[in-house]
């Protein structure tokens, strides 16, 4: 299946925006969040992250819908977001009242585990400028009209952080495909989140809203169980961790439930430990079912970033024109590239990714 209705690329600003939370993340390197003395900064954030792999990877233009406190945190992710080539113009300034108190900025501690110590992440991010984000605070009609994006992406962070927040994300997707923009939507489901709600139900009607207005789905059956409180046999149980029947037939089982829906894209892993995963990425349209080559013995360094990074990949095979083949393995080498450096995000180009779908071995360059 190819020929997405992506808008075309003349007179349009970016090829996508990102809506979502942008923090700062606090990395320990080798060390632990406990111990450590000292951190290496990076900004990320689950659907920022996905721009800036489009921007840094793929050279497309891209821009970043989110808030900031005025503060030298906030000028410093400024900062960080600007060197990454997002467009920092429809960055949002909230006044800060000297301790956090009304607006802060998100803090994330990330250790990248090592063997038998898996990954830990730890955030702070309460009251974040970002989660008091309003759907009156954007002109959705600017944004996806005939001179805004070509793509909208968003996911259920975003979403989770508050009752403020889901409503944005909904106004924004109905806004896009009002106006003829492709919606990608990950899941990234953090129960964490969603049982801060006052109402137990947020999770699966705002997911489902969302879900409804979107061409592109990032999410397995785990994740849509999870979004759309579905019980435990709606797609059937996984055998092993990268059993590919219950994700096939969640993928299915979407796209009867939500007409839109034109893909719905995900990856299969299986963390035999921190530093090593079984990685493939998953393709689906209406009509096949695509799969990247499995990386069977995968080494990480970071493997926080890597399934952000796959949704991007994937996003600009779309975006080209190509089908959902090249989108697999398009997503599914940035994604692997991206677990091979530290931070959220890949720090390759886009002829590496192209060298590691073509089987290219890992010898040295000179």
């Amino acid at each position: 299946m190819t020929g997405w209705a992506v808008p075309a690329a003349e007179g349009r600003a970016w090829d996508c925006v990102a809506l979502g939370e942008v923090m700062l993340r606090l990395d320990p390197g080798e060390d632990r969040v406990r111990s450590a003395r000292a951190f290496n900064v990076w900004e990320g954030g689950g659907e920022y992250n996905v721009a800036r792999g489009l921007s840094r990877t793929f050279r497309r233009p891209t821009a970043v819908l989110t808030a900031l406190p005025r503060n030298e945190l906030g000028v410093l992710t400024e900062s960080l977001i600007a060197s990454a080539r997002v467009d920092v113009r429809h960055v949002l300034w909230r006044e800060w009242d000297g301790i956090g108190r009304n607006t802060r900025m998100g803090l994330n501690f990330t250790e990248r585990g090592f063997g038998v110590r898996a990954p830990l992440g730890v955030s702070d991010r309460a009251n974040s400028a970002a989660s008091a984000l309003t759907p009156e605070d954007f002109d959705w009609d600017a944004l996806f009209g005939s001179g805004g994006a070509r793509w909208l992406h968003t996911g259920g962070i975003f979403a989770a952080l508050s009752e403020s927040t889901a409503r944005t994300a909904v106004a924004a997707v109905k806004a896009a495909r009002r106006h003829g923009v492709p919606v990608s939507y990950d899941l990234n489901h953090r129960a964490s989140l969603w049982n801060s709600h006052p109402d137990p139900s947020a999770a699966r009607e705002v997911n489902r809203c969302i879900i409804a207005e979107a061409d592109l789905l990032f999410g397995d059956d785990h994740g849509l169980r999870a979004c759309l409180g579905l019980t435990d046999d709606w797609a059937g149980r996984r055998g092993w961790p990268t059993d590919p029947a219950p994700p096939a037939r969640a993928a299915t089982l979407a796209f009867d439930m939500f007409p839109n829906l034109k893909g719905v894209a995900y990856t299969l892993r299986d963390p035999r430990s921190a530093s090593a995963n079984s990685w493939q990425g998953v393709f689906h349209d209406r009509i096949d079912r695509h799969v990247s080559v499995l990386r069977s013995d995968l080494e990480i360094l970071d493997r926080v970033g890597g399934g952000d990074a796959f949704a991007s990949g994937v996003i600009h095979a779309l975006l080209n024109g190509e089908d959902g083949r090249r989108a697999a393995e398009l997503g599914a080498a940035h994604g692997a590239l991206a677990m091979t450096t530290p931070g959220d995000n890949a720090n390759v180009g886009e002829d590496e990714v192209e060298a590691l779908v073509r089987g290219d071995k890992a010898a040295a360059r000179r």
